[in-house]
């Protein structure tokens, strides 16, 4: 009798819990989040057309949870974070490394501060997917490891559009908690008037870029990459543990306010930017460059008021197969400060001399 007990209860703990999908009520969602059934894998919100919610959304902790928005408009609170992910420090940060979530097909996420706050995941995915009015940034990513971003378009945001970061929690650095090899694909921001930056990333390594769109109206950066690790971003980089960006057929359709693409990255990191298009006059810098092995190829378009800002005094720079107006200019056509469509502020290095030992221009084309 004792064995036939034992083996039940083993075939009763053991014996795997079957996958349910639920189906989001229209009210409430918080709430029904904060209670989910620990046999969810699927969530559909096709319990109405219309969701509102005017809290955090918090993502209980799940090997694989699938977020389905079923076409369903979702507002939020002014003060809502959207859906996130509760980590009080890093080694339940790490704890969360586990979880895993896949957010997907909501017609519209309208307001809030965030849309989507994912914190300290693994494999994580957003796709297709319209974030529309969110004040501080519509997607952000902190401490997301190989997540994926595809076919998210964001509206309007009043702050950041897209970010991808390290975490900022208690026992979080710069060094320990980046969104390495995550991806974006097709994402597009339509900027306001309020928009500082359309693409962030932060400390963070192995990030791709790919046919991403960023138009509107004017905001402070188009992309922001950086690898400060003290907030100061008048600073040079110091962040040893950041290799790599590669960005992809990147379109532009307005005006930057300070300069289209910001890169400050560590001394050795290799920044790759292809087939870059600006369709219009710039009076910002199309790039402002203060640190990297910067590598630009295939850039077929280039005005003659386009510039690069270097904050090195010997800047790292390959430019191949790109547009032959991006060059360095003639030797007897070069200043101090001026070489082509390099110009060196020297507000930094506290040099006046533009040294080109290092910049390397091959294969022009047009």
């Amino acid at each position: 009798m004792h064995r036939i007990l034992l083996a039940v209860f083993l075939v009763m703990t053991t014996a795997p819990v079957e996958a349910v999908t639920y189906s989001v009520p229209p009210e409430n969602t918080a709430a029904f989040f904060a209670n989910l059934p620990e046999d969810a894998t699927l969530v559909r919100f096709d319990g109405a057309a219309a969701y509102s919610c005017s809290s955090d959304i918090v993502l209980p902790p799940r090997p694989l949870l699938i977020i389905d928005g079923a076409g369903a408009t979702l507002q939020l609170g002014p003060d809502s974070r959207g859906f996130t992910c509760a980590v009080d420090d890093h080694k339940a940060a790490v704890a969360r490394l586990t979880s895993r979530y896949i957010i997907r097909d909501f017609a519209v996420i309208m307001g809030g501060r965030k849309a989507v706050d994912l914190q300290a995941t693994l494999g994580s995915e957003v796709r297709n997917i319209k974030c529309v009015r969110q004040t501080e940034a519509a997607v952000d990513l902190r401490f997301c490891l190989m997540a994926r971003l595809e076919h998210v378009f964001v509206t309007n945001p009043t702050g950041r559009g897209i970010v991808v970061r390290h975490g900022d929690w208690p026992g979080a650095t710069a060094f320990n908690s980046q969104s390495n090899s995550t991806v974006l694909e097709q994402c597009r921001v339509y900027c306001a008037t309020a928009t500082t930056d359309a693409f962030a990333v932060l400390n963070s390594g192995g990030v791709r870029m790919t046919d991403c769109v960023s138009e509107g109206a004017p905001c402070d950066h188009d992309l922001f990459l950086s690898a400060v690790t003290d907030g100061d971003e008048a600073s040079f980089a110091g962040n040893t543990v950041v290799k790599s960006f590669t960005l992809a057929n990147f379109h532009v359709e307005h005006a930057a306010r300070i300069a289209s693409i910001h890169v400050n990255m560590p001394s050795k990191a290799s920044v790759s930017l292809g087939n870059v298009y600006w369709n219009g006059p710039q009076k910002a810098p199309v790039i402002r460059y203060m640190m990297g092995q910067l590598n630009l190829q295939d850039i077929g378009w280039w005005h003659e008021s386009f510039r690069i800002v270097t904050h090195l005094s010997a800047p790292r720079l390959t430019v191949q197969r790109c547009h032959s107006l991006l060059n360095v200019g003639e030797k007897d056509e070069r200043t101090d400060r001026q070489a082509g469509v390099l110009h060196l502020d020297a507000s930094l290095v506290g040099s006046t001399q533009l040294k080109l030992n290092y910049v390397v221009v091959r294969d022009k084309a047009m």
